[in-house]
C-alpha cells in the first residue's frame, strides 16, 4: 500500500527541496533532562529501585524538538515560544542559535520557569518523570510580541508549526494572532493538538491528534483496531469536524498500526506503520508533525506528506529518548 502513495523519484525530489522549505515554528518550547544510569539493588528505605546515576543530558523538547526535528531534515526553522529569565531558558536559546534557528520570536517571562521535563532512565526503560513548570496561560503583552515577529517574518514562510503542549502558550487569543498574520499568505497552517474541543484550532490546514486525542474529539470510543464495520461511522464523524471546523485535512497517527490521513471532500490513505522495533515513543509526534510540515512547505500533497512523516516517526521510534531523525536516515530508509 505504501509504495503506491509516492514513488522513490517523488520523494526524493521533495525531501532535496527541503533546504528550500521555511517553517515557522510557535509552541510550548521545553528542556528534556535526561538522568542515565543502572539499578542493581532495591532501596532498603521503601521498595523502590535505586538508580546509580552514568551520565546526564539536556535536549530539546516539546516545540523545540519539533523545530529540532525541522532542522535535521535540512528546513530553515524560525522560532517562537516563552521561557522563562532562567539558566534552563538561557541554555535553550543558546542551541537554538548554535543550529543557527532565528530567535527573534522567542519572548522571556519573568516570574515564568522554562518547563523541564526530568526523566531517570535506567537499562533503557524509563523509570520516573517529574516536571518544573507553570501551566498559566502567557501574558498578553507576550502574545502581541509573538504576532508582531509572525508579521515581520511571515513573507516566504511555507508552513507555521502549532505545537500545544498545554503548558500555558496556545490560547484562542494567540491563535486568533496567528490567523490574522497569516490570512492572504500561501502558508500552510498545522496543529498538533492537546484540547480535545478542534473548534480552538478552527479555519487552520491540518491537525495531527493521536487516536486517543481524535476519539474525545469525535466522539467515537475506539478508532484503532479493525476499522472493518466502523469506518463508514469514523468517515461520517472526519467529515462532518472538517466541514464545521473548515479544515483540509486530518491526520489521525494510531501508534502500531500507523496513521490515516482524512481530507475535506471523502479521500481517505491508511499508512500502515514501518517501525520494526520501537524502543521509545517520546518526541515520535515532534516528528511527525514537523517532518509532514516541512514536506508540505517543500510542495508535497497531504498524502506525500504524511508517507514521509510515517517513515520519519518509524525510525524515531526505534531510538531511546527525545529524537531526531536526519535527512539522510529518511533517505536510506525510502
Amino acid at each position: 500500500m505504501t509504495k503506491k502513495i509516492v514513488s522513490g523519484r517523488r520523494a526524493k525530489e521533495i525531501i532535496e527541496n527541503f533546504s528550500n522549505a521555511r517553517v515557522l515554528v510557535v509552541g510550548d518550547m521545553m528542556v528534556d533532562h535526561f538522568i542515565w544510569g543502572k539499578v542493581s539493588r532495591i532501596s532498603p528505605e521503601a521498595p523502590v529501585p535505586v538508580v546509580e546515576v552514568k551520565r546526564e543530558s539536556f535536549l530539546l523538547g516539546g516545540s523545540a524538538n519539533v523545530l529540532h526535528n525541522v532542522i535535521a531534515m535540512g528546513g530553515k526553522v524560525f522560532a517562537s515560544g516563552v521561557i522563562g529569565a532562567d539558566a534552563r531558558g538561557a541554555w535553550l536559546v543558546r542551541e537554538l542559535k548554535k543550529m543557527k534557528v532565528e530567535t527573534g520570536g522567542i519572548v522571556e517571562e519573568k516570574g515564568r520557569p522554562t518547563t523541564v521535563k526530568t526523566r531517570i532512565v535506567a537499562h533503557s526503560q524509563q523509570m520516573v518523570r517529574y516536571d518544573r513548570e507553570s501551566r498559566q496561560p502567557i501574558r498578553t503583552g507576550s502574545i502581541h510580541k509573538i504576532v508582531k515577529y509572525i508579521e515581520k517574518i511571515r513573507k516566504g514562510i511555507g508552513a507555521v508549526i502549532i505545537s500545544d503542549y498545554s503548558k500555558g502558550m496556545i490560547s484562542e487569543k494567540l491563535l486568533n494572532g496567528v490567523r490574522e498574520a497569516t490570512a492572504g499568505h500561501q502558508i500552510m497552517t498545522c496543529v498538533d493538538p492537546k484540547q480535545s474541543d478542534f473548534s480552538l484550532y478552527r479555519g487552520f490546514d491540518v491537525i495531527t491528534p493521536n487516536h486517543h486525542e481524535a476519539q474525545r474529539a469525535l466522539g467515537i470510543e475506539d478508532i484503532n483496531g479493525n476499522l472493518v464495520g466502523r469506518e463508514i461511522k469514523i468517515r461520517k464523524a472526519v467529515g462532518g469536524l472538517l466541514d464545521r471546523f473548515e479544515l483540509k485535512a486530518l491526520l489521525i497517527t494510531r501508534g502500531e498500526e500507523g496513521m490515516s490521513l482524512y481530507e475535506r471532500g471523502g479521500a481517505v490513505t491508511h499508512i500502515p506503520a514501518v517501525a520494526r522495533e520501537v524502543f521509545d515513543v517520546t518526541g515520535a509526534g515532534d516528528t511527525t508533525i514537523g517532518v509532514f510540515s516541512l514536506s508540505l512547505a517543500a510542495g508535497a500533497s497531504f498524502r506525500e506528506a504524511a508517507f514521509l512523516a510515517n517513515q520519519a516517526a518509524g525510525i524515531a521510534v526505534g531510538k531511546v529518548g527525545t529524537a531526531t531523525v536526519s535527512k539522510e536516515e529518511l533517505m536510506r530508509t525510502l
